[in-house]
């Protein structure tokens, strides 16, 4: 019986090859590769689906995190707010700038960031909360925000995994002062390589990251900030002006089998949970007590399967020096013991999603 890949990007390449191959033919034949009128198409068409008033396209998601606390004006000595279960790259971007990251723990229900555990963790030296919409489902963003006002502290949304989600009426990364998207190849939006973008309906904000993202100058080759090359080349902003007019089918897809995983699996593995809004599935994340011995027999099976994530980040050997322990954030080290993620993208079939099911209930 064959197996089932984690992902498979070439199935959906299939799909749209002639669509991708006459925009990249169109950036070949302008020959204009960094910035210009495809990017700037681009950077519109995002503002407008994320309900935006600006988005300034960037390198890569790290890249769109670190222009963004640039922008705020983060540095040595300062601290940011953050979950303490997410990719590194959130916190790590903070101690780049050589600021803190001080952790929160999340709720064991989302995935995300326990707005009732923040207040707590505000002093003096807080200069942002970034909270993450982990694995496409938007962290309490109502909360967070009238928390971050009271203190008069700015909320960027780590919004990689989440694009188009909403909460409440409003889509991750136009809800806080700034968002933060990815395109790397495996995301539901996914570039040919490293992209990202900031959104953000602040303008004077958007103007300091559009600065930031070419060496701090607005006149060229005066610089007024300090900045670097965060810029998004036109082969990656075309490629992706052509996969965003499907990201809403696929999207749907990817509800649709995840609803039929909750018709199918067995009661001996915990669902993720689905609140108010618009959870657009990145991930499909199960939990299991025994995590690693059914990752290991799905494998043999030919399921793909993997752990998202297996080190929560205050116990990453770089922040040491943070002089945190195993038992600070009890559900975030719960969840990387018991998490994982399933096959979640559009172009399964039923009968895909069978034999996943299948597998995981004669395992569990």
């Amino acid at each position: 019986m064959a197996g089932v890949p984690l992902l498979d990007l070439k199935a959906q390449y299939d799909s749209i090859r002639g669509e991708i191959r006459e925009a990249l033919d169109r950036v070949m034949d302008a020959q204009q590769f960094i910035l210009g009128p495809e990017v700037e198409a681009f950077e519109q068409e995002i503002a407008e689906y994320c309900g935006c008033r600006h988005a300034i396209g960037v390198s890569s998601g790290t890249d769109a995190l670190l222009v963004t606390l640039m922008a705020l004006g983060v540095r040595a000595g300062d601290e940011v707010i953050t979950p303490a279960y997410s990719f590194f790259a959130t916190a790590g971007t903070i101690a780049r700038l050589g600021a803190k990251p001080v952790f929160v723990d999340i709720d064991p229900a989302t995935f995300n960031i326990d707005p009732a555990l923040i207040a707590s963790k505000i002093t003096s030296k807080t200069k942002a909360i970034l909270p993450v919409h982990l694995f496409g489902q938007m962290a309490e963003m109502d909360e967070i925000c009238r928390i971050a006002a009271k203190h008069k502290i700015p909320v960027i949304e780590d919004a990689a995994q989440a694009i188009g989600a909403e909460r409440a009426g409003k889509r991750a990364g136009s809800v806080g002062d700034a968002g933060c998207l990815s395109f790397f190849p495996t995301k539901n939006l996914g570039a040919f390589g490293d992209a990202g973008m900031v959104t953000t309906n602040d303008p004077s904000l958007a103007d300091r990251i559009r600065m930031l993202r070419v060496h701090g100058y607005r006149s060229r080759y005066v610089n007024e900030l300090l900045g670097g090359n965060f810029r998004l080349d036109a082969m990656q902003a075309a490629v992706l002006r052509v996969k965003l007019r499907y990201l809403d089918r696929w999207t749907e897809a990817r509800q649709r089998n995840a609803a039929e995983y909750r018709r199918l699996l067995p009661k001996g593995v915990i669902l993720p949970s689905e609140k108010p809004g618009r959870h657009i599935y990145n991930q499909f994340v199960i939990r299991h007590s025994r995590r690693d011995l059914l990752m290991e027999s799905l494998k043999q099976d030919g399921i793909g399967c993997e752990v998202y994530y297996p080190l929560p980040s205050h116990l990453q050997p770089c922040f040491v020096d943070l002089g945190h322990k195993p038992g600070d954030f009890p559900e975030s080290e719960l969840a990387s013991r018991e998490s994982l993620a399933l096959p979640i993208y559009p172009e399964l079939s039923s009968e895909m999603l069978q034999r996943v099911s299948a597998a995981v209930a004669a395992h569990v």
